[in-house]
């Protein structure tokens, strides 16, 4: 061997012993939704206090990180380490052995101070399963002005009626202003959250505790068709089109009396650079059916959670606790203000008088979430958990198809009596063929 050759083998074998381990490479599926594509901009801090733990993210519309992660799960194909998934999923995989229990999370972290709705609904069997990003309930969002000039009040706790009454007296057609707003998009996530959400403050339920479908009761009667005059008698045209983010456009510019819809949105219409009656907005909890005693408050966290089949737990734990901390969200805060700390997840936010300033929403989205019982969401004995949904596999499916049926009524393609008799019948053969009933 030359001398040449072995200076150059001498050189590369100091070099390799002065080179640091390999960085471990986390795999990050999330959803392209604004505080996620935030956090994914101010992840120095942590990086810098683990130079052994790089972030690679693959960012997706909803329903697409849906598909993918499901599939990628369920066939234990192992590409991500980290996952962003919401209260329907978690119950489910946890009891499938999908995820891995985050039980040894730093003392730092300090999961006593989760809101204790946000913390049941993310855990099974006692364990918490998913770190909450940010949560949401729902309620009613309302225009103060559109309410004292027709000489209405909607009170903190407001009944059907109330908002009957209060939907009516607002609705202006000829100056392009309805009354109320409400999801008519088809969808388990979309007119289906709100329905069922409605539903449950009727005293209706999705199935008896033999899995039997329940649309041909006269709760679910009662709701649909109270739902179906509201909208059209004092909704905007095309309703059956809305979903959540129509709706938020037609609210921002001035165009509902009313919308009943997630918490979330209370910062987007209260925010004067992108609404027209930012402070003419009052706020209310989500509508009971008197005599019922539940207001059918939904329960949504997006979340992080690690798969049972990443190789690299420990890094992933380490993520998972930094992204959802309360040292997160003081960062987030000192960047961008309070206004835009993520919501709904942590008790110490709501106690932070900088946050109750910034948030004059910030009362009544506590009260939702404290309010959603996410593990008896009737008012009658249930055989399933679930806010705004029923946590079982076949939902997504079931889900969008009743969804469908629906918003043909609300486009008045057919009636209510017609459409819950379709569903009643499509429900009970999905429901037999899986096996819930016998």
């Amino acid at each position: 061997m030359n001398t040449t050759l072995r200076g150059l083998m001498g050189a590369c074998a100091l070099t390799a012993l002065a080179a640091p381990a390999l960085a471990e490479t986390l795999t990050i599926a999330t959803v392209n939704n604004g505080d996620m594509v935030r956090m994914q901009k101010m992840t120095a801090p942590f990086t810098e206090a683990n130079p052994d733990i790089q972030l690679e993210w693959v960012t997706l519309e909803e329903n697409i990180l849906r598909e993918r992660v499901t599939t990628d799960i369920a066939t234990k194909g192992g590409q991500y380490d980290v996952l962003t998934i919401g209260t329907y999923e978690v119950p489910i995989w946890a009891k499938q052995g999908w995820l891995t229990p985050l039980s040894d999370l730093p003392a730092a972290y300090d999961v006593e101070d989760l809101l204790p709705a946000v913390r049941q609904a993310l855990s099974a069997d006692g364990q918490l399963f998913a770190a909450p990003f940010y949560a949401e309930s729902a309620m009613v969002m309302y225009r103060t002005d559109l309410a004292e000039a027709a000489g209405v009040s909607i009170p903190e706790n407001p009944t059907w009626a109330d908002i009957k009454l209060a939907a009516e007296k607002m609705t202006d057609k000829d100056k392009e202003i309805y009354g109320i707003c409400l999801r008519g998009k088809p969808g388990w996530g979309e007119n289906m959250a709100f329905l069922t959400a409605m539903a449950n403050s009727y005293g209706a339920r999705w199935f008896d505790t033999d899995w039997k479908p329940q649309f041909d009761s006269p709760e679910w009667k009662e709701a649909l068709v109270d739902y179906l005059a509201l909208m059209q008698n004092y909704g905007p045209p095309g309703a059956s089109s809305n979903g959540f983010n129509e709706n938020l456009s037609l609210f921002q510019q001035g165009k509902c009396g009313m919308w009943i819809d997630a918490t979330v949105a209370a910062s987007f219409v209260t925010d004067p650079t992108d609404s027209t009656v930012a402070d003419q907005v009052g706020f209310a909890q989500f509508p009971n059916k008197e005599g019922v005693e539940n207001h059918g408050n939904w329960l949504w966290a997006w979340s992080l959670a690690i798969p049972a089949t990443s190789q690299k737990q420990e890094a992933a734990k380490k993520f998972v606790a930094w992204a959802t901390s309360k040292d997160y969200t003081a960062q987030v805060a000192a960047a961008e203000g309070w206004r835009a700390a993520p919501p709904g997840t942590r008790v110490s936010l709501y106690e932070n008088p900088e946050y109750q300033a910034a948030a004059p929403f910030a009362a009544m989205t506590l009260a939702a979430i404290d309010a959603a019982n996410t593990q008896k969401s009737s008012v009658q004995d249930i055989p399933y958990t679930g806010g705004q949904f029923v946590a079982i596999p076949e939902f997504q499916g079931i889900g969008t198809a009743v969804g469908q049926q629906f918003s043909a009524a609300l486009a008045g393609r057919m009636t209510a009596e017609a459409a819950l008799a379709a569903v009643q019948t499509s429900v009970t053969r999905d429901m037999t063929r899986a096996r819930y009933i016998k």
